[in-house]
């Protein structure tokens, strides 16, 4: 029995396509002596990375190669935001120069995918903008990039699919995921809430969650292969299950990830406020492989705000529900995500922001200046803020979050954590990991401890990270 309209399929039904282009590829490798390559540029969150490694799977297996340096690229993608006006304009202003590019390798492929072109809108305008575009697909068109990609190539001309009404759930993507003991698994796409500010319902879709077993099943693949830490991906992660006829509630599911073997460490984002629940409090403080984190986005400390942005919560709702996770998790982080300027926004309201800040004492807070989406209720709200008091409000938050998050690290000066090494840091040759809490750790030590838990005692302590050395 399929669910309100959502359909499971499955990635074989693009073998055919698959199979044509790996072919095209041999004999262009066989001719030139060289691979054809692919270059992938990702704007926005933990979602768009996975669906980025699904696409990088994809042209795995059709035969590309990968390229960091996109002049050598025979295929290039944008995978795109459309939750904030900034990352649109970069992505309309690093498509431009690409015309150049395409005018010295005439078989170069371009495309854009994602949220931008999801809107039937902006996959207009990025037709009219760019004529040199080769493909332009929305988020429920990823399954089929093998089929888009072989009618672009054998056509030659620009294909848009912009699937509006297909809620579809597709399993057995390849995913090419980064080397390392972390990985991103998807485990309910879309979302339902409709916050009034934001454009997500309109270009993930509604809510579909995956079934239990293909998780379980993808997660047990990844743990076999020496991952060692799984983030589970969802606008809404405490709505999975609600939508299967014989689903399990998200607890459920993270009981289940408890058990697989190899698993150490379980993560997960976003989790809405108004849908969480004490069973998952009590599977967070039960469970010893889930972490002592939770991402839970305010948006906005007055109650009235809320209502505006279609929230569901109060302010008081939201501190009870911090306190409750204080109490049964002493040792919680929580990060959150917070709006300055919606339309209407007193400066009342901006104090109600700020004491929830100080009251809640965040570990990091995203902060962002309202920006208009085309489409949203919010956007033809009347007393729009201006950019000024935006500006200077944002300043104002910014400065609390980052003076409390310097207090919460330095707390941790002396102690000794469990860190998870999984990469280089950005300079001075040092490792870097996290602790259960998701705070990041520079540690100076050797690339034998690459990919390893280790303890560290923490030295040194700023706004955003740690340092520490290995006990």
């Amino acid at each position: 029995m399929e669910n309100r309209g959502i359909y499971y399929i499955d990635f074989g039904t693009q073998a055919h396509f698959v199979e044509e282009i790996e072919k095209m590829n041999s004999e262009y490798y066989f001719k030139n002596r060289r691979n054809r390559m692919y270059h992938i540029i990702t704007y926005g969150c933990q979602m768009n990375v996975h669906d980025s490694e699904k696409l990088a799977g994809m042209l795995n297996a059709m035969g590309y190669i990968e390229t960091q340096n996109i002049e050598e690229a025979d295929l290039i993608i944008f995978n795109t935001c459309a939750v904030r006006e900034h990352a649109e304009s970069r992505v309309y202003g690093n498509i431009g120069p690409l015309k150049k590019l395409k005018d010295k390798k005439p078989d170069l492929i371009i495309g854009v995918c994602g949220c931008m072109p999801q809107q039937v809108e902006v996959a207009q305008k990025l037709a009219r903008l760019f004529p040199f575009l080769d493909i332009i697909f929305g988020t429920k068109s990823l399954h089929r990039f093998p089929q888009l990609l072989y009618k672009a190539i054998t056509e030659h001309k620009t294909v848009i699919d912009v699937a509006e009404d297909e809620d579809v759930v597709a399993e057995g993507i390849p995913t090419a995921r980064k080397e390392g003991v972390s990985a991103f698994v998807n485990i309910i796409y879309g979302c339902n809430n409709f916050c009034s500010y934001c454009i997500v319902p309109y270009v993930r879709g509604r809510e579909r969650s995956r079934r239990p077993e293909e998780i379980l099943f993808e997660i047990e693949q990844l743990a076999a292969n020496g991952v060692k830490e799984v983030t589970l991906l969802g606008q809404n992660v405490n709505s999975y299950g609600k939508d299967l006829p014989d689903g399990i509630p998200f607890h459920k599911l993270l009981e289940k990830v408890n058990d697989i073997n190899g698993i150490e460490r379980i993560r997960f984002v976003t989790s809405h406020p108004k849908d969480l629940l004490d069973d998952l409090i009590y599977a967070m403080r039960d469970l010893e492989k889930v972490c002592e984190h939770i991402h839970l986005p305010v948006q906005s400390g007055s109650t009235r705000i809320l209502k505006e942005m279609n929230r569901h919560y109060t302010k008081e709702d939201y501190l009870k529900l911090v306190e409750k996770l204080k109490n049964n998790i002493p040792d919680i982080a929580i990060t959150t995500d917070i709006i300055v300027g919606f339309p209407g926004e007193t400066e009342e309201d901006f104090e109600d922001t700020l004491d929830v800040v100080k009251k809640v004492e965040f570990d990091s807070a995203f902060t962002f200046m309202y920006s208009k989406r085309r489409g949203t209720r919010a956007a033809q709200m009347p007393n729009q803020v201006p950019d000024e008091v935006k500006r200077e409000r944002f300043q104002r938050l910014l400065k609390l979050v980052e003076e409390i998050a310097l207090k919460k690290n330095k707390q941790m000066l002396g102690n000794t954590y469990e860190i998870l090494i999984d990469g280089y840091a950005k300079k001075n040759n040092l490792l870097v990991g996290r602790t259960r809490t998701n705070k990041v750790v520079n540690v100076k030590c050797s690339e034998d401890f690459m990919y390893k838990f280790v303890n560290v005692r923490i030295l040194e302590a700023t706004e955003h990270w740690l340092y520490g050395e290995v006990i």
